[in-house]
């Protein structure tokens, strides 16, 4: 290959060198925080395996940065450069790249054209015709290099597209099989008639994806271990689009029927600038806010009762355990969030006897149970295809995505749960 410099008389020569040296350095970083982006957005579409995504800025959702993706990048350069030698390869290698992304582009602004913006299809005629076919044109060119390096960017890209589709596949599947198999509320209530079920003190933490419904890890987990902690909640972590979230609306509970078997369900909501918290702030913030709703709930329930009792009936202090009796009918299936509970607490009154002082033993007890120790459960499924599936989709259940959920992160260290309360639960799941 003939040296570009060669031409150059010496009194340009350096300042050219510094420009192309600049300009290369620029498009490197252009690349860099593509792929950042790309990988980021394909985390949360659960399309790739889970790794560290560190947020460069407070305002601006798309500045990322991920720490293996780029050390990965730094080797396959130094691979590629090792290998390649010259620039010639690598130039064929980045034709092959830049043609694509014009083929690609024209036909999505293509299916934009027709899907979204509606357009008359003589237009998208005249564009698809015009646009792809000059850029298949170029394509056809390029693709005559393949042998001398323009095979590079065909086979990252074959490489990801595996990875992705097949983490995507078996994510869905697991998803699936978990809202299939959710439990219903009933079953809590054959727990609670179950003599031989065993309350411990202490708080259990239980881990699930899902938001609705209990998982079916936490009767698998039961059935194994007859136990059940004097307080559950059944928590889903959930990265919401904003910088960050208020710690007074972090929290979301709702809790499951029977009211005195105290299984609670709890969202944690986090925004992509917030940082998981220490366990025991974490765990004194759940309290705090467990301790909040249950609060809101009797109030709620208070008042609903007073709503369905006559006035002469409520100022009588006869009929106050008929008031609690009925209160405790009424269902608390909607999740609440706590800046309407603060507001509504400072506007209800309660009314005096044996209600509030309800409230103060659930307190109390959830007080007991954080000080006897709060518990994580978080569970390990094993995916595996069932016995009658194609060969094809053993490989990539049984081996494939094993493969790749061994080798990323793992969920107690993204939520930095201590190993001392962790207890882990294992499962098959056969999709």
């Amino acid at each position: 290959m003939v040296n570009c410099y060669v031409g150059l008389t010496d009194s340009i020569y350096w300042p050219t060198f510094v420009i192309a040296v600049v300009a290369a350095i620029i498009a490197s970083q252009a690349m860099i925080s593509a792929a950042f982006a790309i990988i980021s957005q394909a985390l949360n579409l659960g399309c790739f395996p889970r790794v560290r995504v560190v947020h460069t800025s407070a305002k601006y959702e798309g500045q990322v940065y991920i720490p293996e993706l780029n050390y990965f990048i730094m080797m396959a350069c130094i691979i590629v450069t090792a290998i390649f030698r010259t620039t010639e390869k690598i130039g064929n290698a980045y034709g092959i790249a830049v043609v694509s992304v014009f083929v690609i582009t024209s036909s999505l602004v293509t299916l934009i054209m027709t899907f979204i913006w509606k357009a008359s299809i003589w237009w998208i005629a005249l564009f698809f015709l015009t646009f792809f076919c000059t850029d298949s044109i170029y394509l056809s060119a390029v693709l005559s290099k393949f042998i001398q390096g323009g095979y590079l960017p065909i086979a990252f890209s074959f490489f990801l597209m595996t990875t992705m589709g097949i983490w995507h596949y078996v994510y869905k599947e697991r998803y699936l099989f978990e809202l299939e198999n959710k439990v219903s509320s009933d079953y809590v209530k054959d727990l609670a008639r179950n003599p031989q079920i065993r309350r411990v003190p202490g708080i259990g933490l239980l881990y699930s994806e899902l938001v609705q419904g209990i998982p079916p890890i936490f009767p698998h987990f039961v059935s194994n271990i007859p136990t059940v902690y004097s307080v559950t909640v059944l928590v889903s972590i959930k990265s919401l689009p904003i910088s960050k979230v208020p710690l007074d609306e972090r929290f979301l509970f709702r809790q499951v029927e029977p009211r005195d078997y105290r299984v609670f369900r709890c969202v944690v909501r986090y925004g992509y600038n917030d940082r998981i918290e220490e366990p025991q702030v974490f765990e004194q913030q759940l309290v705090e806010n467990l301790k909040e709703f249950i609060r809101h709930e009797h109030f709620i329930l208070e008042d609903a009762s007073r709503e369905q009792m006559p006035d002469s009936d409520i100022q009588d202090s006869e009929s106050l355990p008929e008031v609690q009796q009925s209160a405790t009918r009424v269902s608390s299936s909607s999740i609440q969030s706590f800046n309407a509970a603060k507001s509504t607490n400072s506007s209800i009154r309660p009314i005096p006897g044996s209600t509030q002082l309800g409230v103060e033993e659930e307190l109390q007890i959830v007080q007991r149970a954080k000080e006897q120790g709060v518990f994580y459960l978080l569970g390990e499924a094993e995916v595996v295809a069932k016995q009658d599936s194609s060969f094809f989709k053993k490989f990539v259940v049984n081996y494939a995505y094993n493969f790749l959920r061994k080798n990323v992160r793992q969920g107690q260290k993204l939520l930095e749960i201590p190993r001392t309360r962790l207890l882990k639960v294992g499962m098959v799941y056969e999709v």
